[in-house]
């Protein structure tokens, strides 16, 4: 017997709070690739989607700007992984409803061998 589909609406939000710098976003799921955007600074990249009640949706991202780079989940079903960002000089920072920001990574710098 099939489960029946339960859709939970829910969203992600990376919002660019660099100095005068440019973000480059690539997100994707498993099944959902929603391609590269440039986010000029006070811009935001947004998205809505259902989730499945009896699934594990999960999203992750790319972060560029100059030769530094930040990947990290950015929704996960059933975690507390909540979909707001934002992208700052120091690094990545969640912001939960009702709890503090926090910082979820700091930029990394390609590894250059010599």
């Amino acid at each position: 017997m099939a489960r029946p589909s339960v859709s939970i609406p829910s969203s992600v939000n990376i919002t660019n709070q660099l100095s005068e710098k440019i973000l480059i976003v690539h997100c994707q799921s498993k099944d959902t690739d929603l391609g590269a955007h440039a986010l000029a600074v006070g811009a935001s990249f947004h998205w809505s989607f259902g989730t499945n009640f009896f699934g594990g949706t999960l999203f992750w991202c790319k972060l560029a700007v100059e030769n530094r780079r930040i990947s990290f989940v950015a929704y996960k079903e059933y975690y507390d992984v909540f979909g707001r960002w934002l992208v700052c000089d120091d690094g990545l920072y969640g912001t939960p409803k009702d709890r503090p920001v926090f910082l979820k990574a700091q930029w990394m710098r390609p590894y250059i061998s010599t």
